[in-house]
């Protein structure tokens, strides 16, 4: 362990196995360490025992939920966008080769107390129930400049200037309604909260066009792709892509402490009493908690249930969005749920989450809006917790902290977080010009 590597990498969660397989393919000497004895940190994949032992101390879990190994239930469970970032990213390392992946049947959003289909394209703009006949014509003709549009050709922006138009500009120039609005912004434009309205209308056209390439890809009901047997597969993925190129993981290393030297850079990570030497180290906020502020908490709940979320198709995969607008909230709530069809629970078995971010320390009654959407369910846990993110510089130190995970069911801004880190790392910027289809060979 008294060698001297590049970079260390304590914690196995997402981000940092993605982190560490990118600079193990960029050449460098990784060294990946974790404390606890399973991949995966806070975004581990839980089995029903684990899933027992983490929120109901030791019960044993009821033998008519099936086979405790049939489950792999994801902490921090997010779909991919089919064309988005992620998907990109695991192109460019090629541990897609290491994973098998399957679409996501269905994506929707709360309206009005109804859950309805989210229309991404022209045609299902004129079949959807969310508008009246008159602003289903004026939502079609949006969605075809957005559907034209091309950044680099000036023929298709009707002699706006998008990166100066806001949002909420563009969206008045088609006499689009408040409902129309708040459906595009979050359930196309996967916005968060209202703030996208006042900014450049750019970046919302890109959103709604990802969404749109992505649905088309796979012909299915929604833009999202997700692995079988659920995202634990991911870090293990990367712990053997980071093999082959001669990078070190080691799990089950106590305490791993950071050290520095007099100008308060990095020097190396101790654990058991050795200390390995690096020049970088990159981390989640548990390994440098005096680095970190905490900006906020994640409510969510939980469910085992015996059928698929009612009102959507009958949809064994399927996120929904919940527009903060329509509960009164500050920001969005969201759904997910996933099945035995992306085996992640035996046959016959969902598993649904309801997730957000927090504005009080009551998850029950925060999160019943989307739990009344539920229907029946087996069982099901609570759990709030903190968010960090860093406030350390990492030109100074050397250290590289990842931000905590958000309550976004899709992977968006957890992709966005890694390519900002892997440029301060790097100092370059990751190209992602790939060849889409390399993911698409197990989607069936």
């Amino acid at each position: 362990m008294d060698e001297e590597y590049d970079v260390i990498v304590l914690g196995t969660g997402l981000k940092e196995c993605i982190l560490s397989g990118l600079l193990s393919v960029d050449g460098l000497k990784v060294l990946h360490m974790d404390r606890n004895d399973y991949y995966g940190g806070e975004s581990a994949s839980l089995n029903l025992i684990q899933l027992w032992k983490r929120f109901r101390g030791n019960d044993k879990p009821p033998a008519h939920l099936g086979s405790s190994r049939d489950y792999n239930v994801d902490m921090v469970p997010k779909f991919m966008m089919a064309n988005g970032n992620l998907v990109r990213v695991l192109i460019h390392t090629d541990v897609t080769k290491y994973l098998y992946f399957k679409a996501v049947d269905g994506s929707f959003v709360f309206n009005k107390g109804k859950v309805h289909k989210v229309p991404a394209t022209d045609m299902e703009a004129l079949k959807s129930p969310l508008m009246g006949i008159f602003e289903k014509r004026r939502a079609r003709k949006f969605f075809i400049y957005v559907q034209n549009y091309e950044e680099t050709d000036p023929k298709t922006h009707e002699g706006m200037d998008l990166t100066r138009v806001t949002t909420r500009e563009l969206i008045a120039k088609y006499g689009l309604d408040e409902n129309t609005i708040d459906f595009i912004g979050h359930s196309l434009a996967l916005h968060r909260d209202d703030r996208y309205l006042n900014e450049p209308a750019l970046d919302t056209v890109k959103r709604m066009k990802l969404y749109a390439e992505s649905l088309a890809r796979f012909q299915g009901g929604s833009p999202y792709i997700y692995p079988l047997y659920g995202l634990g597969e991911l870090p293990q993925a990367f712990a053997r892509l980071s093999a082959v190129y001669g990078g070190t993981y080691m799990l089950n290393k106590p305490q791993c402490k950071v050290e520095f030297n007099e100008e308060g850079k990095v020097a190396g990570v101790t654990s058991e009493g050795e200390t390995a030497k690096c020049k970088k180290v990159v981390c989640d906020p548990s390994y440098l908690p005096n680095k970190v502020r905490k900006v906020g908490k994640v409510a969510r709940a939980i469910a085992i249930m015996s059928h698929p979320i009612p009102s959507t198709d009958e949809s064994h995969s399927v996120q929904v969005i919940l527009p903060q607008k329509q509960l009164g909230r500050r920001s969005d709530m969201y759904l997910f749920c996933c099945s035995y069809t992306h085996n992640v629970a035996p046959k016959g078995k969902f598993i649904a989450f309801v997730s957000t971010d927090a504005e009080t320390d009551h998850p029950e009654v925060e999160l019943k809006p989307g739990i009344d959407l539920l229907g029946p369910v087996d069982e099901i846990f609570f759990d709030i917790y903190d968010r960090y993110e860093p406030v350390n510089e990492p030109t100074l130190d050397n250290c590289f902290i990842s931000t905590s995970y958000d309550a976004t069911t899709h992977f968006e801004s957890t992709v966005t977080d890694v390519l900002n880190m892997y440029t301060m790392i790097t100092g370059k910027v990751l190209d992602l010009t790939v060849d889409l289809s390399a993911a698409s060979a197990a989607e069936e």
